[in-house]
């Protein structure tokens, strides 16, 4: 479209008070675009001030300096049709200083501000209006996979909300472990009394409703595809002949192979023939695969495998559904040692209520003489479930203590169990009839590659081994959501839960199929850029073939030819621009993000060259915890480093780093990447995007030693979103680390 520019400041929430409107306004015109102000843009009389001005002079690009753009988006959206950026003076700048003593504007609050409104305009000019990625064709029916109480529920649920839906269970009928059962827990006040299993209506229902197709004795033997657009073959259950599509290995890849350094993506896969040779299609897929019990062996003390009566809880759980359990039991919770208080492998709050309720079972079929032991480290029993707990306590014949458990031994017709460190102190030996050992609950997902992905990255979701196995790939903030996109997990797969927490779970997997399949239908990010217009554009005349875009994307969006070029998937994409951060080519950008957009928003920072009170330092900063902290550092008032510029990225796994030899270059005395910690105790928003950029920073510091420039210019800093308060103290500490190495050698040059 033709560009019509429209510049607009809001003069409110202090931005006045502490700022020169006029200098301000001279930066915005002197970047290319005249600005208007006014005293409250967000306002009706502030937006019809800007409609005014779109109705009579066609403005369709629009610059807004007032407030941050997490805040206020619809009084500052304009229509598809217009563009509008944001520049951030109100949170990033007047919020974090003051006038000075004598009333004056603090020059180097001013110089801040009008870098930022130089920085907007430079968007406004580099941005261009997106348009959307739309499918020629769009499938909408659902796959789940797995015929359990999760996908029963997730098929369930989709089917009610008028959706097709096949579901495949590789046994030859649904109802999975829940099948076993022989009561449930409760699931209603008083929380005291088991429940008889409801899972055959749940089966009834699903076989009654016409929207779902179900295959039983079917495995899912390849997905391909995209949201959308995935073609998925089936085979029989156990089938061992010959494979019709293997994962594609170019000759690079098997080198890595042969090398240990890549892993083979046909590996442990079997040969099989498919029912459906020329695969079938559908828009999105629930997970529902459930868990296996955990191995127990490895405890040798314990006795499992070589002594008769020692059984898992899966096991015993199968034995009381068939018939009466013994008189006396001892349920052992963790593994035992005094100086160990680690629970079994998996074990989780469900395995806790396990004990209680298979403990329950003793005394329900042996009422005068039954003896249920629970010998635990931990008892976790959360909400609801600690009503049935002290309802359990209350039993007779039910003993619960935390102890280690030293030794489980053969004494004539019983076993002995070795118990020390319990609450009274006293080391015990107990003479049971059974010893029940608490196996947790492992994904499937852990241990086989039960999704079957014709991805160039291979057939399972990468680095689970971070996760104990579970599918998520962003636990804490994007439940559901696996590192594939338009693949969503529930039950098992994502964690260990009860019924009826599995059941609310496969109705929220089953929600986020049905919002990927309308986003795709839209041709929209689905998350968690959710609604994003823009995609990955590249310019592959200029591509080298070196797939790192390939190898560093997190969601696997981009396959890729026999020569190595990028096959990209627009549906896949989850939108963060990593792919546009590994390019040494620089043939990656998005519509209202890109390489020359970043670049040139850097060099509209202006760098003093003879002041040397006036460093600058970049500061690029991930859009999902440095930038809100930020923001919140300003509403709380906190005074921020006036040397210092904030550029907004999408992911630190985003920066390209010529935009730091664009910073250096410039004159700018230090570069920082402030975005999301990673690690076992929290999460890059994009999975490993802050891992990603901090490797490359380690290589851009070999490349400014070469130069004669110190590597400690340029850093990362991992910052959560809750750090606010933290922010200054961080960034002060870096801006101190750059003034002690004094200016750059190359400013002015």
């Amino acid at each position: 479209m033709k560009k019509v520019y429209g510049a607009y400041l809001c003069t409110g929430c202090g931005i006045g008070d502490v700022l020169d409107v006029d200098g301000l306004k001279d930066a915005a015109s002197d970047a290319g675009i005249e600005m208007k102000d006014h005293a409250c843009l967000c306002g009706a009389e502030g937006r019809a001030f800007i409609e005014k001005d779109i109705a009579e002079q066609g403005v369709n690009t629009i610059v807004v300096c007032a407030c941050s753009p997490r805040v206020m988006q619809q009084e500052f959206n304009f229509g598809e049709q217009t563009i509008t950026v944001r520049g951030n003076l109100r949170e990033h700048v007047a919020w974090t200083g003051s006038l000075q003593e004598d009333g004056s504007v603090d020059d180097f609050l001013q110089e801040v501000a009008t870098d930022y409104v130089r920085m907007a305009v430079t968007r406004a000019q580099k941005t261009e209006l997106p348009e959307p990625y739309k499918l020629e064709t769009i499938c909408k029916k659902i796959l789940v996979m797995g015929g359990g109480i999760a996908g029963l529920t997730a098929a369930n649920e989709a089917a009610k909300a008028g959706y097709e839906v096949t579901l495949v269970e590789k046994e030859a009928q649904l109802g999975g472990k829940a099948l076993g059962w022989r009561k449930m827990f409760p699931t209603a006040y008083p929380y005291a009394d088991l429940e008889n299993p409801t899972i055959q209506d749940m089966i009834a229902e699903v076989q009654g409703n016409g929207k779902i197709t179900v295959k039983t004795a079917t495995e899912v033997a390849r997905i391909g595809g995209s949201p959308g657009q995935f073609n998925v073959t089936f085979k029989a259950a156990g089938s061992t002949t010959e494979w019709d599509a293997p994962a594609k290995v170019t000759a690079d890849q098997q080198d890595l192979i042969n090398k240990g350094e890549l892993e083979d993506p046909n590996k442990g896969l079997q040969k099989y023939t498919t029912l459906n040779p020329a695969g079938e299609m559908f828009g999105a897929v629930v997970l529902a695969t459930g868990w296996t019990p955990a191995d127990v062996a490895q405890y040798e003390h314990l006795g499992y495998g070589k002594l008769a009566n020692v059984v898992t809880n899966a096991e015993f759980e199968k034995l009381a559904k068939n018939g009466s359990v013994p008189v006396r039991v001892a349920f052992v919770q963790s593994p035992g040692g005094k100086e160990d208080d680690k629970d079994f492998p998996y074990c989780n709050s469900v395995t806790s209520m396990v004990a209680l309720k298979q403990a329950n079972y003793v005394i329900e079929d042996n009422p005068v003489d039954g003896k249920a032991y629970i010998l635990y480290q931990h008892m976790r029993t959360p909400g609801n479930a600690e009503f049935f707990y002290k309802s359990m306590q209350a039993k007779d014949g039910v003993f619960m203590t935390k102890a280690a458990v030293t030794k489980v031994t053969a004494g004539g017709s019983a076993l002995l169990v070795d118990v020390e460190d319990n609450l009274l102190g006293e080391n015990l030996q107990l003479e049971v009839d059974m010893v029940v050992l608490a196996a947790g609950m492992v994904p499937t997902t852990a241990n086989a590659n039960v999704i079957n992905l014709a991805y160039r990255q291979g057939p399972a979701f990468l680095d689970l081994d971070l996760f104990d196995g579970y599918a998520d790939s962003h636990f804490v903030c994007f439940p559901y959501e696996t590192r594939r996109t338009g693949i969503y997990n529930c039950g098992g797969v994502r964690k260990a839960e009860t019924m009826e927490e599995t059941i609310d779970d496969a109705t929220g997997a089953a929600l986020k199929a049905i919002q990927c399949l309308e986003s795709v239908n839209r041709g929209v990010a689905v998350h968690p850029r959710s609604g994003d217009q823009t995609y990955p554009d590249f310019f592959f005349s200029r591509c080298t073939q070196c797939k790192r875009c390939t190898e560093e994307c997190p969601f696997g969006a981009l396959d890729d030819d026999e020569k190595g070029t990028p096959l990209p998937n627009p549906t896949r994409c989850r939108r963060c621009g990593t792919c546009m951060g590994a390019c040494p080519e620089r043939i990656v950008n998005f519509a209202d993000y890109g390489i020359d957009m970043i670049g040139s928003m850097v060099k509209a920072v202006e760098v003093p060259d003879d002041n040397e009170e006036k460093l600058r330092i970049a500061v690029f900063v991930c859009e999902n915890d440095a930038y809100p902290a930020i923001d919140m550092s300003g509403m709380h008032r906190n005074k921020m480093n006036r040397l210092v510029r904030f550029i907004p990225v999408r992911c630190l796994g985003s920066v390209n780093m010529v935009w730091i030899k664009d910073a250096m270059s410039s004159g700018m005395d230090g570069a920082l990447l402030l975005g999301c910690k990673h690690g076992d105790n929290y999460q890059c928003h994009f999975v490993k995007g802050s891992e990603i950029a901090t490797r490359r920073m380690e290589n851009i510091g070999e490349t400014l030693g070469s130069l004669g420039l110190e590597p400690e210019r340029c850093g990362v800093r991992e910052i959560a979103i809750s750090d606010y308060d933290k922010l200054p103290a961080i960034i002060d500490e870096f801006v101190e680390e750059i003034v002690g190495m004094g200016p750059n050698p190359f400013k002015g040059f």
